[in-house]
């Protein structure tokens, strides 16, 4: 476990590095998104991967490894939203840098700390899967998460879209760590 923790937070640093240099470029204009919105961003991310695992071949230049980074920050945006509620104008754009990376930083312990549970109660099963098949499961998540959207948030037995993010977040890493442990 100790291993699987000291690779989480590189993988979670790679993230947040991106995160930061673009909300250096961009400042928080993705404050405007709902979180139905970043949803669907995050869906088109998710079908890039996997069109590029299945055709095994891509022509822009932007490689699966960023695409679950890409993955990873979204969710976080969606899990701000979820907490802030999305801005209506430019005045609402703004958090600040350090504000928005506080809370970045905050979403993402949480789900470290989900990891943790989880991987103590499953024996870090997820060493053993293939990366096709976290792509499927953010794809499943997404899908579950979309129909939760449609239902205005409403559930019956499931869990909110936090949980659905937080797995995102999670199995991205996932990923992304088996990404790094191959380019070694």
């Amino acid at each position: 476990m100790e291993k699987t923790l000291k690779q989480f937070d590189e993988a979670i640093n790679e993230c947040k590095e991106i995160f930061s240099k673009k909300t250096i470029d961009y400042g928080t204009a993705w404050r405007i998104l709902r979180t139905e919105s970043l949803t669907d961003q995050i869906l088109i991310k998710a079908q890039r991967i996997r069109t590029i695992q299945e055709k095994g071949e891509q022509k822009i230049d932007d490689n699966i490894k960023s695409e679950f980074i890409g993955i990873v920050n979204y969710a976080v945006m969606a899990l701000i939203q979820l907490d802030k509620g999305y801005a209506f104008g430019e005045d609402d754009l703004k958090l600040g840098k350090e504000e928005v990376i506080n809370l970045y930083s905050e979403y993402l312990k949480s789900a470290a700390d989900l990891m943790k549970k989880k991987n103590h109660d499953y024996g870090e099963a997820w060493r053993d899967m293939r990366i096709s098949s976290f792509t499927d499961i953010i794809l499943m998540k997404i899908f579950r998460l979309k129909q939760i959207e449609d239902n205005k948030g409403k559930t019956l037995i499931s869990e909110g879209p936090e949980g659905s993010y937080n797995d995102m977040i999670n199995y991205s890493i996932f990923a992304l760590i088996k990404l790094n442990e191959e380019e070694l």
